[in-house]
C-alpha cells in the first residue's frame, strides 16, 4: 500500500504569514494555480485510487483540482481538518509563544484549542483506518500543513527540534510505503 500526502493550495492568510487553522479560508489564485499543478503531477503517477480529504475549503477545492483531473472519488473526514490552534488563530505566524507551544504536547494550542496529543490521536486514528479500509490501494490524503507534520510522525520518528522546524510547501506531494 502507498499514501501520498499533500497539503493544499496557498490561501492568503498562507501568504501573509498568518496562522491559518479552523478559519475555513478558500484558495486563492496561486493556490488554484498549485491546485492544477499538483493536478498534473498527480495524473502523471498514475496509481492514485482514491483521494481522503480534509473537509474544509482549501484541501477540498485541492483535492477536486485532481480528482477532475484523474477522474477520482473523494472520501472526506473530519479528523483531517486542521489543527485547532486556540487564541493563536489568525495571528502573526512569529507571535510570541507560538512555536514553542508545537512541541508541549500536553498543552492545549493557544489556552483554547487542542493540545499535540489530542491532534496526533486524531491524525493517527484516521491513518489506522486509512491503511484498513483501502489495504492493497493507492490513496491521496489532501490535508494541511499541521496534519502533515503528524503523518511525517507516523511514518518516520522525529525529535521536538526536527518536528518543530519540519514544513510542508502548498500543493507539495510526499510519498510513504507501507
Amino acid at each position: 500500500m502507498k499514501i501520498y500526502v499533500t497539503r493544499h493550495g496557498q490561501t492568503d492568510y498562507n501568504k501573509d504569514e498568518i496562522i491559518l487553522g479552523v478559519t475555513d479560508l478558500p484558495l486563492n489564485d496561486t493556490g488554484m494555480a498549485q491546485a492544477r499543478e499538483l493536478a498534473e503531477n498527480a495524473a502523471k503517477l498514475g496509481d492514485i485510487d482514491i483521494i481522503v480529504s480534509s473537509p474544509m475549503k482549501r484541501a477540498l477545492t485541492t483535492a477536486k483540482a485532481v480528482a477532475e483531473r484523474c477522474g477520482l472519488d473523494i472520501v472526506t473526514d473530519e479528523r483531517l481538518r486542521e489543527w485547532d490552534y486556540g487564541e493563536y488563530e489568525g495571528k502573526s505566524r512569529f507571535t510570541e509563544g507560538f512555536a514553542g507551544n508545537k512541541v508541549n504536547f500536553g498543552v492545549r494550542m493557544g489556552k483554547t484549542g487542542e493540545s499535540l496529543l489530542q491532534l496526533s490521536h486524531r491524525v493517527y486514528s484516521v491513518l489506522d483506518d486509512i491503511k484498513k479500509k483501502y489495504s492493497g490501494k493507492t490513496v491521496l490524503i489532501v490535508c494541511h500543513g499541521g496534519i502533515c507534520r503528524v503523518i511525517e510522525t507516523y511514518f518516520n520518528d522525529m525529535t521536538n527540534e526536527e518536528y518543530s522546524n519540519w514544513f510542508m510547501g502548498n500543493c507539495q506531494l510526499l510519498g510513504y510505503e507501507l
